[in-house]
């Protein structure tokens, strides 16, 4: 017994196009969930043992295998039902119905086989994605030698034009994309956390030399002062940690503890010769190192204080972990060191600020896109700037901001007037948190 086509009922046809068209559906949606997957939290998912992630992240391993297996899928499924539009058509009007059939049959494709659930799984990744999975994986198997042909054949063609699969296995995000996922994770990161994830971004293009305190702001024990004079200073220092010398911090002998001194001063023992024999060997660092090695120099020698000096060797400042933190965590307001004694917030808005005030600390403190690759004070950056030693009442525009030079001292600005345009700044005191 024959069986024609003309033999199968319509409404079978009908039903089967139907589920054609759901299949083409599936394929198309499922690999743009699979693609548009979130890499990262992909494997997060999946190291937490969520079996779809499991088998997504394994089917990802592979994307020509899978690419490969869903374009054979949906092909098959469109051109087979293109082929029952065809059989359709020519039953219910003949060939003056088959452009017309076409047209339909593309029409509910596009809309309801591609674009709708491509939307759909652009929005909504992971509702489609993972339990696709579950399907791709026997069917791989299933299909493993038809996909295996057509993946040769069309990665052999990519190399003629020098592509190779290769290139995509050593993709990783660079410093500055990290910076764009952290800006642009929203509610999903507290503001200040992501300042704090940006900071940490920025230390392996910070160097010590950027937040160093200058050798002429030191604070430091002399050994050529009276033993009186060194007593008072020790009580009234602020800081933990003091660099003790003779004459000049050039001259540095080392670095002295507060509570080692205490100890010495409770047993009335406290002599020059006592703090030589207390102070710590002195800890040098270039002046280029980078934030990031620092913080880990400073984790690896068990210290808390460094001597910055430069390429002949000579001494440019001091750098504590306290400052170093600080770039990452912002000032620390707890601490009687930590107020910002080169800011005098006025009446009208404005801010009376000391020519030697930190270009990094300033920009962070008044919301100031100042350049932070140049000179390291206000002072210098004005002195580049203008090209000349201004005179008191000079005023000009330094970065947005309205600057005022109010007092000079020998070749140095000493004190400026600034106008802070930023609402940041000008809405809130400097040393609040």
């Amino acid at each position: 017994m024959t069986y024609r086509l003309n033999d199968i009922p319509l409404s079978f046809l009908f039903v089967a196009l139907l589920l054609l068209i759901l299949l083409s559906a599936f394929f198309s949606g499922s690999e743009t969930a699979l693609m548009t997957l979130n890499r990262y939290r992909l494997r997060h998912l999946a190291e937490e043992g969520h079996a779809g992630a499991q088998r997504a992240r394994r089917l990802l391993e592979r994307p020509d295998r899978l690419i490969g297996l869903i374009l054979l899928g949906n092909n098959f499924v469109n051109i087979l039902a293109s082929s029952i539009t065809t059989i359709i058509a020519l039953r219910l009007g003949g060939e003056a119905l088959l452009a017309a059939a076409a047209g339909v049959l593309t029409f509910v494709i596009l809309i309801f086989a591609e674009v709708a659930p491509k939307t759909l799984a652009a929005l909504h990744p992971e509702k489609l994605a993972f339990p696709a999975a579950f399907v791709y994986e026997p069917l791989l198997r299933l299909l493993l030698p038809l996909v295996w042909v057509v993946n040769t054949i069309s990665n052999g063609l990519l190399r003629w034009f020098g592509v190779s699969q290769e290139e995509a296995k050593g993709h990783i995000l660079s410093r500055e994309e990290l910076r764009t996922v952290v800006m642009e994770a929203g509610a999903m990161i507290p503001e200040r956390h992501q300042s704090m994830l940006l900071s940490i971004l920025d230390l392996e293009k910070i160097t010590v030399e950027d937040i160093l305190i200058p050798r002429h702001e030191v604070d430091g024990i002399d050994l050529n002062d009276p033993l009186d004079e060194i007593i008072d200073e020790l009580r009234a220092s602020p800081y933990s940690r003091l660099p003790v010398y003779e004459g000049s911090i050039d001259n540095i002998i080392g670095v002295l503890r507060q509570r080692d001194a205490t100890q010495a001063l409770l047993e009335g023992k406290l002599t020059k010769e006592r703090i030589r024999k207390i102070c710590r060997p002195p800890y040098f660092v270039p002046e280029g190192t980078p934030l990031t090695r620092q913080l880990l120099n400073f984790q690896h020698e068990k210290r808390r204080f460094a001597l910055v000096v430069d390429e002949y060797g000579d001494i440019l400042g001091i750098v504590t972990l306290a400052d170093l933190l600080e770039q990452i965590v912002g000032e620390f307001t707890t601490d009687p060191s930590s107020e910002l004694p080169f800011l005098y917030p006025q009446e009208d808005g404005s801010y009376l600020v000391d020519g030697s005030a930190n270009v990094r600390d300033l920009a962070r403190t008044l919301d100031w896109p100042l350049p932070t690759d140049g000179p390291k004070t206000l002072n210098g950056l004005i002195l580049e700037y203008l090209e000349t030693i201004p005179e008191p009442g000079t005023s000009l525009k330094l970065a947005g901001f309205p600057v005022e030079i109010l007092q000079c001292a020998g070749n140095a600005v000493k004190t400026v007037r600034v106008f802070p345009t930023s609402p940041k700044a000008a809405g809130r005191p400097p040393n609040e948190t």
